[in-house]
């Protein structure tokens, strides 16, 4: 019996409306949901695997098989959640294989989370953020996989306690405990290397220096 497609009243009609133009094969629904989605199924996968090349990987596979299969969506969950879930299940799927074979490498050039910075602020303030990026980024991959899961849909991807409750398939007060434990665990291992970064922060040179300079030259009459 073919997949009904009823709107749910938790589903956006939005959402509805898309699943129906993709299934009638109109390529605008296709990129129209797939630039919708990216950022999050990117993130997601990505606070799996801990490896970007590999995590853009599941979330192509993902959105094949979901597209393969989109007149199973049936509106109970929003596409973002369905979508989420498919990526999440490739991307422990993923896991597990790899686990079974070798370790998992490490990847010192990962990006998680990504911050735009201004290219017009001075240099040393871009790379101190950049800094403070790489430290929260790092503090990210070494948590253990059941709290960095949680720890990148809610905070990072910025979903509720009962959104990633229901991506995850664990209860709410499940998701509040590891939360708080993978808060507690990046909040020490940021600790731990802060304070050299900090250093270099609130940055005072460039052209902020030499405008101070230039401003209190004139005022003693040596510039004109």
């Amino acid at each position: 019996m073919p997949a009904v497609l009823t709107a749910m009243p938790s589903v956006a009609s939005g959402d509805m409306q898309l699943v129906r133009r993709a299934l009638a094969r109109e390529g605008d629904a296709f990129r129209t949901i797939i630039k919708m989605h990216n950022q999050r199924l990117y993130r997601i996968a990505r606070g799996v695997v801990r490896n970007d090349s590999e995590a853009e990987d599941i979330v192509q596979e993902a959105y094949v098989r979901a597209f393969a299969h989109l007149d199973a969506f049936r509106g109970d969950a929003s596409l973002a959640t369905w979508l989420s879930r498919i990526v999440i299940n490739e991307a422990l799927g993923r896991l597990r294989k790899r686990r079974r074979t070798v370790a998992m490498p490490e990847n010192p050039q990962a990006e998680i989370i990504r911050f735009p910075l201004n290219p017009s602020d001075d240099p040393e303030r871009t790379m101190a953020q950049r800094q403070i990026l790489q430290l929260v980024e790092r503090a990210t991959d070494s948590l253990p996989d059941v709290y960095r899961t949680v720890f990148v849909a809610r905070v990072i991807e910025g979903l509720s306690i009962e959104e990633t409750a229901d991506l995850l398939g664990v209860r709410p007060q499940t998701v509040k405990t590891r939360l708080h434990r993978a808060r507690t665990l990046v909040r020490k291992a940021l600790d731990d290397q802060i304070g050299p970064v900090l250093l270099d922060a609130f940055p005072f040179a460039g052209r902020r220096c030499e405008r101070l300079t230039s401003a209190v030259m004139r005022r003693l009459g040596l510039e004109s």
